[in-house]
């Protein structure tokens, strides 16, 4: 039995430096308020404020994909949208196989994207860095796009669960 698991996070340097020069602005503006000799800010609301600025830019660091191919299908999970292992099942699945993408272009970026907001005729995506994903094809005619950065590994665990994938 070939088991698939990855594991993604968004640690992408132009991201890092992205949310460090946009949290910039507003703690200076909370440190020049507060270095003011008649501030109105109580030293409790300059370090309350501060910690929610921190906390709402690292947010983003606490998401994580999750993708686990076996023989009963794939599983995926985006936390924080997710809390546990999402299964399609092989009997779901009329096509599955990895391809490149336009992330921007077709899905409009990274995260959980696509459906009534964006090219819906390409589905869903979820997917955090790159440009390479497991395109699966349901018997419903819905489309989902699990993005990875294991495109060989990927390639020979869905070769292996071929056969289970039922044709129309």
């Amino acid at each position: 039995m070939k088991v698939f698991k990855e594991e993604q996070r968004f640690t992408q340097l132009w991201l890092i430096v992205l949310i460090a020069l946009s949290i910039m602005v507003p703690i200076g503006i909370m440190v020049k308020e507060f270095s003011k000799e008649n501030t109105s800010l109580t030293t409790n609301q300059f370090v309350l404020t501060l910690l929610g600025i921190l906390a709402s830019a690292l947010f983003i660091f606490t998401f994580k994909l999750t993708t686990r191919i076996d023989e009963k299908g794939i599983y995926y999970q985006f936390f924080p949208f997710h809390f546990k292992l999402k299964l399609i099942s092989w009997s779901m699945v009329s096509k599955a196989y990895v391809r490149i993408y336009d992330p921007i272009g077709e899905y409009g970026g990274w995260g959980l994207k696509g459906g009534a907001l964006w090219n819906k005729n390409k589905g869903k995506a979820i997917n955090v860095s790159g440009d390479i994903g497991i395109q699966l094809e349901l018997k419903t005619g819905k489309k989902l796009l699990i993005g990875t950065q294991k495109k060989e590994e990927a390639n020979r665990v869905l070769e292996t669960y071929k056969s289970k994938i039922e044709k129309r």
